[in-house]
């Protein structure tokens, strides 16, 4: 397999097989725009289970504009579950019929989301009392002349500048528009579209559930950030290479896939060592490796049971959670209450957001996600590869201290 190129994110990718002029729904994102901190409010309460988000008069402004303008505007559009976060904002739209504007005009979803951000700055700039600056006759909407343009509540500096917000005479400020004011919302857009059967009561569930979750990652965020180079494997990348040799075939480790992984893997002191997420107290306490090999099928519901009864013993189970009789032997554990730990096969991005239900296991102290990796965009459907399972295989044998047919020296 050929690695995928790093991707910068993006709000303003869309799907190509998708045309947006029709009927769908879609789980939309919107981030404020950069430099503005938690515009829209502030996560309270006093636990996770009482988090919600206190609007400030912008966010309520927001709020409105979500629930009465794009409706008003495009009858056949609907908003159904959202959530006004701080700094960003999801709701889910449902399209009913092709998208037409007030005009009669055939449109499509990117108009209706520029829509409402528009409507959104002008209640923004109401509630907030910004208000467009005089331009001198004759230059046009938006240049910055000598005195420098302020936002309200600034004094201006020296050199053509204001402070905080003002930019050299002569130049442009970094927003398009004629207003002269910043936007409240950042370019762009981020829409993900349910495919599947429960995937809209999934997009449902993970915009309620918001203020939960950063209610628990701001108040533990020893468990709910991810740690860099928290953990040493001790293995070198020499040995990660021999390794490699005599478990893949030659022509699934040539030079250059090899040279793929040893780029990829975060090294510290000439070895490999972890990020993590969640309980690091688990590394003290007894580690198994489970790992599921083709071979072994034949044996697996041994494998499995010998497994879960070490973690009723209160083993934790360490698992890449590649082969599904991986998978199900570290859900099974899971949901009988036992702390698991995954190796993951990617790095942690700095805003790393797990599923509702690794979150909560992480800040229960349930659960530990680790990876030798660094960070890369990867598609949804982009494999890995032969030898970067094998590696996280090895990892695991490393951090347990254990090669991964333990189980088979158990006797019945």
């Amino acid at each position: 397999m050929v690695i995928r190129r790093e991707t910068a994110h993006s709000m303003q990718r869309r799907s190509s097989a998708h045309d947006y002029r029709l009927p769908g729904i879609y789980h939309i994102t919107i981030r404020v725009a950069e430099g503005l901190w938690q515009p829209l409010g502030a996560v309270v309460g006093s636990d996770a289970d009482s988090a919600s988000v206190a609007l400030t008069a912008g966010g309520a402004a927001v709020e409105r504009e979500l629930l009465t303008a794009i409706s008003a505007h495009y009858p056949m559009v609907t908003v159904d579950a959202y959530v006004i976060m701080p700094e960003h904002l999801h709701f889910v739209l449902i399209v009913r019929a092709p998208l037409v504007s007030s005009g009669g005009r055939r449109t499509h979803l990117g108009q209706v989301i520029a829509g409402f951000k528009k409507g959104c700055n002008r209640a923004y700039w109401a509630v907030t009392g910004q208000t467009a600056p005089a331009v001198p006759a004759g230059e046009p909407p938006g240049t910055v002349v000598a005195a420098g343009i302020r936002a309200p509540g600034t004094v201006a500096a020296s050199g053509g500048l204001s402070v905080p917000g003002g930019f050299p005479a002569g130049s442009r400020p970094p927003w398009k528009g004629s207003s002269g004011r910043p936007p409240l919302f950042a370019p762009g857009y981020c829409d993900v579209m349910p495919v599947e059967a429960g995937q809209l009561e999934t997009m449902r569930a993970y915009i309620a559930g918001n203020p939960r979750s950063r209610w628990l990652r701001t108040h533990d965020r020893r468990r709910l950030q991810p740690q860099r180079c928290t953990i040493e494997t001790a293995v070198t990348p020499a040995a990660l290479r021999g390794y490699l040799q005599r478990e893949c075939p030659p022509h699934l480790l040539a030079a250059d896939i090899w040279a793929q992984i040893e780029q990829r893997l975060l090294i510290a002191g000439g070895r490999v060592v972890c990020d993590s997420y969640g309980d690091l107290a688990l590394l003290q306490r007894r580690l198994l490796p489970v790992v599921c090999h083709r071979k072994d099928k034949p044996l697996f519901e041994q494998q499995r049971e010998r497994c879960l009864m070490a973690a009723a013993a209160g083993a934790v189970l360490l698992s890449p959670r590649i082969a599904k009789g991986e998978q199900h032997i570290l859900d099974a554990a899971a949901s009988s209450g036992h702390p698991v730990a995954i190796v993951s096969d990617n790095g942690f991005p700095d805003v790393y957001h797990p599923s509702a239900t690794q979150t909560e296991r992480c800040a229960d102290g349930r659960l530990l996600i680790v990876s030798p990796w660094q960070y890369q965009y990867r598609g949804k459907d982009d494999a890995v590869s032969v030898p970067f399972c094998k590696t996280m295989n090895c990892v695991a044998q490393a951090l347990c201290r254990q090669k991964d047919d333990w189980w088979k020296r158990i006797e019945n």
